[in-house]
């Protein structure tokens, strides 16, 4: 291995790298052993023994020699190589010297906090993420909300320290949506127990996810509760003895419906918005410009969770892919098919597009039985279409707000399909 590591430097971020691969479910890593490992690229990683052997095989070539070992071996000589190197170092010019590890302290933290706007967390994440790495805490968990169309959306950000330096990650994120309504601002949810002495304990949570999931946990006597604080709460869920014993009608089906959940991984900072992942979890459909297969190639798609099919081996929900311009859904083109009064504006028309990429439901107005009405959209990418709702949340009908040469046309295919049908049927008119 140590003929392979020509840029010792590198090996903290390779270690840190893997231990990453591993949390999401890899096991094995193939590398080419006739040319030195220099960056994490270098690097192939896989969930099965299988697939790595199989990869290293096809990439086998004279000159060219690749080989599959599993994520802990590599690990493992990669930790006895840096303590070679570590003891070779003069104390003086120690890598991982105070002065040093502030220096790389504030840079990751000003990277970190540009990949989290860019991403869209709102700034009282980003101060949560700067006092934590302040106070050199380890690993560290920030939280937030966003109503949903039906309850919320809850975000947890996932920050951990490497284990070789002082340097923090921030590689995923995860995204509950429950029916519960968001609480009112300055309120928060509260697991209420006592300890031996018989005084309460109060353990504060900013999602309903969290305090549910802790609540549960419970074995004694336990209330769950939201307000601004435990002397000004209201109980929505209680247990004895660890046996559930009351819960408000009110929160019935938050209680006993599981929140469906997703781990979002980013790479670089580069990944799903916290916009795109909220919406992605409410099943709608989302577009990246920016998505790599593992050829490193860049290509455009529309992204959907698909819910059917149920969760993975690593608990999250795969994806369907509507691949930009391939499959044909051409977002310009649909809304155009339509009386729409914002596409008017050449400017609210790229706003609204921009809006329909990111999952949203936007709100636009339209003309119904000759009154100006609103309605909501969505994008369809799998059946190339927009779907409307009312204000309430009730279904309309698109085809009502086609443009009178649309309508003509989809008339016009549709008595082309019911000829078709008649004739295969042997029936003729």
């Amino acid at each position: 291995m140590s003929q392979l590591i020509k840029n010792v430097e590198m090996i903290d971020g390779l270690i840190d790298y893997l231990q990453q691969q591993e949390d999401r479910g890899h096991s094995w890593v193939v590398y080419d052993t006739d040319n030195p490992i220099n960056s994490k690229y270098d690097l192939r990683c896989f969930a099965d023994e299988s697939e790595a052997l199989g990869f290293a095989k096809s990439y086998q070539q004279i000159w060219n020699w690749h080989e599959a070992v599993s994520i802990s071996t590599i690990i493992y000589d990669l930790k006895e190589l840096d303590k070679i190197q570590s003891d070779k170092i003069d104390l003086n010019n120690n890598r991982k010297s105070i002065k040093k590890g502030k220096a790389m302290n504030l840079n990751n933290l000003e990277n970190l906090k540009e990949e989290m706007k860019n991403l869209g967390f709102r700034d009282k994440l980003i101060e949560k993420m700067e006092e934590n790495m302040t106070k050199n805490v380890p690993e560290f968990t920030l939280h937030d909300s966003v109503p949903a169309t039906k309850g919320q959306v809850d975000l947890a950000l996932h920050f951990k320290q490497s284990g070789q330096s002082d340097f923090y990650y921030f590689n995923k994120f995860t995204v509950s949506h429950n029916q519960d309504k968001p609480l009112e601002e300055g309120q928060q949810y509260m697991v209420i127990s006592k300890n031996e002495d018989g005084k309460n304990i109060v353990k504060k949570h900013e999602n309903v996810s969290d305090a549910l999931a802790f609540f549960k946990e419970q074995k004694g006597n336990s209330e769950l509760a939201a307000g601004k604080d435990a002397a000004n709460k209201v109980t929505v869920a209680s247990m004895e003895n660890g046996k559930v014993n009351y819960v408000a009608k009110e929160f019935n089906r938050t209680y006993y419906a599981s929140p469906v959940n997703q781990t979002i991984w980013l790479e670089r900072g580069k990944g799903f918005t916290a916009e795109q992942a909220a919406n992605l979890i409410q099943g709608r459909s989302v577009y990246r410009d920016d998505m790599m297969n593992m050829g490193g190639e860049t290509y455009k798609a529309w992204i959907k969770l698909d819910f059917d099919k149920g969760k993975d081996r690593f608990q999250n929900y795969s994806i369907n892919q509507y691949h930009d311009p391939s499959y044909g859904f051409d977002i310009n083109k649909v809304l155009d098919k339509f009386n729409i009064k914002e596409l008017e504006d050449p400017a609210k028309k790229v706003l609204l597009e921009a809006s329909l990429r990111n999952g949203n439901r936007p709100l636009v107005s339209v003309e119904k039985e000759g009154q100006e009405v609103k309605v909501f959209l969505e994008a369809v990418p799998r059946y190339s279409q927009l779907n409307m709702y009312a204000e309430n949340g009730k279904p309309e009908k698109r085809e009502q707000f086609l443009k009178e040469t649309a309508l003509s046309s989809k008339q016009e295919k549709n008595k082309g399909q019911e000829k078709e049908m008649s004739e295969s049927q042997g029936v003729r008119r």
